[in-house]
C-alpha cells in the first residue's frame, strides 16, 4: 500500500503534468495507477498546496517552466490568458463598484469565507461584524448579505467548508492506511494541522470543534460534528483495545489531548505530525498495560 507522502506526491505530479484535468479525472487516473484516493482527497491536497483551480495549477506550472527554461503549450497559454483577463476585469469591477457582484459568484463566495475566517481567528465570532467582513473583502455589507443572510450563516459556512475538507482528509487516511494505530496517528496529525496551521478556514474548524459556546451554533453544526466523531469512533474500534478499556473515554480523552495542543503549540518546535506521534505513543502505551 502506498504511503500518504507517496500519494500526495502523485497528486501533485498529476496537477503538474495535467493541470487542465479536473478532480474526478485526476482521482480516476491516480487510482488506475495504484494510488488509493478519492475525489475529495485530491481536492484537499490541491487546496493544501494552493492548486484548487485550473488557473492556479497553470500559474504554478508556468513558474516552474520558467525556472527550467521550458514553455507551456498553446492551449495552456490560452487558458492562462483567459484567466488573467477574467481576474483583471473582476479587479476593475471591484474598483468601480465596491458593492457590485463578481463575474464568478463561487469565487466571490470563497473570498468572503476566507476573509471572514481570518477575522474570526483574529477577533472571535463576537468581535467580528458583517461590516468588518465587507471591508476586509472590498464589498458593501449588502453584498455580503446577498451570499449569507446573517453572520451566523457565514460562521457556519466557514465551519462546514473546513469540516468538509478535514473529513475528506481523515476519511482518505482511513481508506489508505492498513495499520489501525497508524490510521489514528495520521488522523490526529491532520486534525492538528488544521488547528495550528496557517489556513484560517482550517484553523476555525480545528479550534471550533469543541470550543463554540453559542448553543444555537452548536445545534446547527451537530450533523458535521457527528460525522467527524463517527470517524474517530470507527478508528478507535479498529484498535482492538482490551475489553477493560472504555472506548468512549479513550476517544474523548484522545480528542481532548489533540485539541488542547493548539493552546500550547508553538511553531518551529515539534510539527503536528511529531505531536500526533507522541500523543499516540502515550495512548498506545496505556492501552498495552
Amino acid at each position: 500500500m502506498r504511503s500518504r507522502s507517496a500519494v500526495e506526491a502523485a497528486v501533485l505530479r498529476q496537477a503538474r503534468e495535467h493541470p487542465q484535468r479536473g478532480q474526478a479525472k485526476a482521482a480516476a487516473e491516480l487510482n488506475r495507477l495504484g494510488h488509493t484516493i478519492s475525489i475529495s482527497g485530491v481536492r484537499y491536497i490541491w487546496h493544501k498546496h494552493g492548486l484548487e483551480t485550473t488557473y492556479k495549477r497553470l500559474k504554478a506550472l508556468q513558474k516552474e517552466a520558467a525556472a527550467s527554461g521550458r514553455e507551456l503549450n498553446a492551449a495552456q497559454l490560452a487558458l492562462l490568458r483567459r484567466g488573467d483577463v477574467t481576474r483583471k476585469l473582476a479587479r476593475a469591477s471591484r474598483q468601480r463598484a465596491p458593492g457590485g457582484e463578481s463575474p464568478a459568484p463561487e469565487e466571490r463566495r470563497s473570498q468572503i469565507l476566507l476573509g471572514a475566517a481570518e477575522l474570526f481567528v483574529k477577533h472571535g465570532y463576537g468581535g467580528t461584524s458583517i461590516r468588518d467582513i465587507a471591508q476586509r473583502t472590498g464589498l458593501l455589507p449588502g453584498s455580503v448579505y446577498h451570499y449569507f443572510p446573517a453572520k451566523e450563516d457565514l460562521f457556519l459556512a466557514v465551519h462546514r467548508e473546513g469540516f468538509r475538507q478535514l473529513i475528506a482528509r481523515v476519511e482518505d487516511i482511513a481508506q489508505s492506511e492498513a495499520d489501525p494505530w497508524s490510521k489514528l496517528e495520521l488522523a490526529c496529525a491532520a486534525h492538528l494541522e488544521a488547528a495550528v496551521g496557517d489556513d484560517s478556514i482550517h484553523k476555525i474548524t480545528g479550534t471550533g470543534l469543541f470550543s463554540i459556546h453559542e448553543e444555537a451554533l452548536q445545534r446547527r453544526l451537530k450533523a458535521e460534528r457527528g460525522h467527524y466523531d463517527r470517524i474517530f469512533r470507527r478508528l478507535v474500534d479498529e484498535l482492538g483495545l482490551p475489553r477493560a478499556i472504555d472506548r468512549s473515554l479513550f476517544r474523548l480523552a484522545l480528542l481532548g489531548a489533540v485539541n488542547w495542543a493548539r493552546v500550547w503549540y508553538r511553531p518551529g518546535k515539534k510539527s503536528p505530525r511529531d505531536i500526533a506521534r507522541g500523543i499516540i505513543r502515550i495512548f498506545r502505551g496505556d492501552a498495552k498495560r
